[in-house]
């Protein structure tokens, strides 16, 4: 059994990182899928790849996959550094601001 363990990316409609914290073990298919002939649909016979499980830290998910031999695949990620500005948003209407107002 083929599995890969990693840590899933914020989804491009949103800028938080809600849902990125816990690690995912996905198992690859061990099948090709079908063509089902009279409906068109794809199918596929192999289960485990509709699996997925969730684990809050990387030594939990690693002790699982030692205890049930499973090659896996680990990708580290990526992490992104955060864009925080001094007072952000809030400095355009501060009325302590040097700066002139511009619009």
């Amino acid at each position: 059994m083929r599995a890969r363990l990693y840590q899933p990316s914020r989804t491009a409609m949103s800028s938080g990182t809600a849902k990125t914290r816990h690690w995912v073990l996905e198992f690859a298919p061990d099948s090709a899928r079908e063509i089902d002939p009279l409906m068109g649909w794809t199918s596929s016979s192999d289960t485990q790849s509709q699996v997925r499980l969730r684990f809050d830290t990387l030594d939990a998910a690693k002790a699982y996959v030692k205890e049930n031999g499973i090659d896996v695949i680990h990708f580290a990620p990526n992490k992104r550094k955060p864009n925080i500005r001094p007072r952000g948003y809030a400095e355009n209407f501060a009325n302590d601001r040097k700066g002139s107002w511009t619009h």
